[in-house]
């Protein structure tokens, strides 16, 4: 090849990385609504493992990007990794832009990933870093760790940062020690990371979270739920959202003793969960919700807002425009499919909107695939 020839050949893949690297613009228009338009499916007859994806995550950066990842159950090798999926035109089309991959264990990223922009610096990483939690677990499922990855660029390049907490196998049985489904806020100048932890011996399972001020070094670790009265008792998949008057509201299910019914408590300390009273969510109508519970709050619906919160048995949302009062919880239908884990992004320049995200159930489940909906609130509660 001729010395120009090359140096042409050079010039072009270094725009086109610097292409990808840019930021993207964001379309600027009215959110539209959106109704179980599939992202993601995997393909078939390629040996994708069931149930093929499960457990979306979503976030909306300050660019006005919104960015996706889930568990992929790809063929392995390669080792299974976190793909990155951005769209900038409020969810009507997707891409992937990248993928996070496990560069300390050699075990993939497998399970629960997480994803938040800081909205402050914390240590040497800037305001608007976004991070992604994950369990990185081997194929044989005989280590859990959770693992913090950061990229700079939106979502375009990671780089590992810390690992939070480690555990043993991978099976969600009391007596094994694993660690799991991490969860992320910024509160008090430091960072929260929320998990599900077997590894205390006096409980099948519990919640716990652990704290850092520079992103490298972690807390002790402090517990948010646990169960004095059984040792069946399986507290887990925790959410949190803040509310209008200071409170916070923690969500989780209450497996092994609760048929894995959605509790929450209300708290005006993030970090002293444990002390606050439990409720179970129960709607106007007497339905409850089960398993992956989600939980934000918008301003919509009155003076209060609305907690809204998502649960995996069903379709419906469940509304509470009383501050989280027990008996206020309304539900209202959705055009998204119950799923294992779902989860919901309200849009920054207008919180009557609001993404939900799902990837579908746990096994046997061959056919699940990657949706979103948008739905408009006002319409959805009826205001």
């Amino acid at each position: 090849m001729w010395p120009h020839s090359s140096l042409i050949v050079a010039l072009s893949g270094l725009l086109s990385l610097q292409a990808l690297a840019s930021p993207t613009p964001v379309e600027k228009r009215q959110t539209s609504t959106i109704s179980n338009s599939v992202i993601f499916s995997p393909p078939s007859d390629a040996g994708w493992v069931d149930p093929r994806v499960l457990y979306p995550r979503a976030v909306q950066l300050k660019s006005g990007a919104l960015i996706a990842t889930w568990e992929n159950y790809s063929p392995e090798p390669p080792k299974v990794y976190f793909p990155i999926y951005r769209s900038v035109d409020g969810g009507a089309s997707w891409s992937q832009i990248s993928k996070v991959e496990d560069t300390v264990n050699g075990w993939g990223l497998r399970y629960q990933p997480f994803l938040y922009q800081l909205p402050v610096a914390i240590g040497s990483y800037p305001a608007g870093t976004l991070l992604i939690a994950g369990n990185s677990i081997p194929t044989d499922l005989s280590k859990t760790k959770i693992d913090i990855y950061a990229s700079e660029d939106d979502g375009i390049t990671w780089s590992f940062v810390s690992s939070v907490a480690s555990g043993g196998v991978a099976q969600p049985v009391n007596g094994e020690t694993p660690v799991w489904e991490p969860l992320l806020m910024f509160y008090d100048n430091q960072l929260v990371c929320y998990y599900s932890d077997q590894r205390d011996s006096n409980y099948g399972q519990k919640l716990a979270h652990q704290t850092t001020t520079d992103l490298k070094t972690w807390s002790s670790i402090v517990d948010d739920v646990h169960d004095t009265n059984s040792y069946a008792a399986r507290p887990g998949m925790p959410a949190i959202t803040k509310l209008p008057n200071s409170d916070y509201i923690f969500a989780y299910e209450a497996c092994g003793t609760d048929g894995c019914r959605v509790h929450y408590r209300l708290t005006t300390n993030p970090l002293g969960v444990l002390s606050a009273p439990s409720y179970t969510l129960r709607s106007t109508a007497g339905s409850t919700t089960t398993s992956s519970p989600f939980v934000v709050w918008s301003s919509v619906g009155g003076g209060n807002g609305s907690i809204i919160l998502s649960g995996g048995s069903a379709s419906n949302i469940f509304v509470n425009q009383n501050l989280g009062d027990p008996g206020s919880w309304v539900e209202h239908t959705t055009p998204q499919p119950n799923a294992y884990a779902r989860s919901m992004v309200l849009f920054q320049d207008d919180d009557s909107k609001m993404l939900i995200i799902g990837a579908g159930r746990l096994p046997p489940s061959s056919t699940n695939y990657v949706s979103v909906s948008v739905v408009d609130l006002e319409d959805t509660i009826g205001l």
